[in-house]
């Protein structure tokens, strides 16, 4: 089980080490608009290894390290009808055990009790999940599967580099690894669930996440 904690960071300059901590905000480093929403672990089995999130700006993006789950996000990202969303996600240090970071969208009441969101993550194990988030509650859209898109990070590897899309076709949602369709659902199954802010989440206990190249084209 998670509990749900909002953070609103102020993402002015600042050292590149600047933390935004729980239960408070704190200025991170040139990320500027970002805001960020904190999921704590409350499993006695599976803690957050450390109580912050470091948010640190890159050349061509930012660094994320956690901590506990946190869903990233610039409110001014929205994205409605048919339209491409994609990134770039390089893990450059191995989890202790697997965890999963990626996209989100459609994204609403992120700051509030009603939270709403679609994810489609992939973790170093070569897996990936597909899930929607209505408050505290989760629907699998797709559970943790395994697909050779995915590219795995094994022990003593380089670092893994992936490339996420979701295609919101008129009559279907493509989710895209690498440029292979590792699943498609119709869009009716998803309820206009698609339409809203887009961003990133990245799971509990991850040392370094490099997120680029986040965009939307519509189509």
């Amino acid at each position: 089980m998670i509990r749900s904690l909002f953070v609103l960071a102020l993402l002015l300059a600042a050292p590149l080490a600047a933390q935004i901590p729980v239960g408070g905000t704190k200025v991170a480093a040139g990320v500027a608009g970002l805001q960020l929403r904190v999921d704590q672990s409350t499993s006695a089995a599976d803690p957050d290894d450390v109580p912050d999130v470091q948010v640190a700006a890159t050349a061509d993006g930012y660094d994320i390290k956690t901590g506990p789950a946190a869903v990233i996000w610039d409110p001014a990202n929205t994205a409605t009808g048919n339209y491409v969303l994609r990134g770039t996600f390089r893990l450059n240090e191995r989890s202790n055990h697997t965890n999963y970071y990626g996209l989100i969208l459609g994204g609403r009441d992120l700051q509030g009790p009603n939270q709403n969101y679609i994810y489609f993550l992939v973790a170093q194990n070569g897996t990936f999940l597909i899930k929607h988030r209505m408050g505290d509650m989760v629907h699998d859209i797709v559970d943790n599967t395994a697909n050779p898109a995915v590219i795995a990070m094994a022990a003593g590897d380089p670092p893994s580099t992936n490339l996420l899309l979701v295609r919101v076709n008129p009559t279907d949602v493509d989710f895209v690894v690498n440029g292979f369709v590792v699943h498609t659902v119709p869009r009716t199954s998803l309820a206009g669930a698609t339409d809203g802010i887009w961003g990133v989440r990245v799971n509990h206990v991850l040392p370094r996440v490099s997120v680029a190249g986040l965009a939307v084209t519509q189509h």
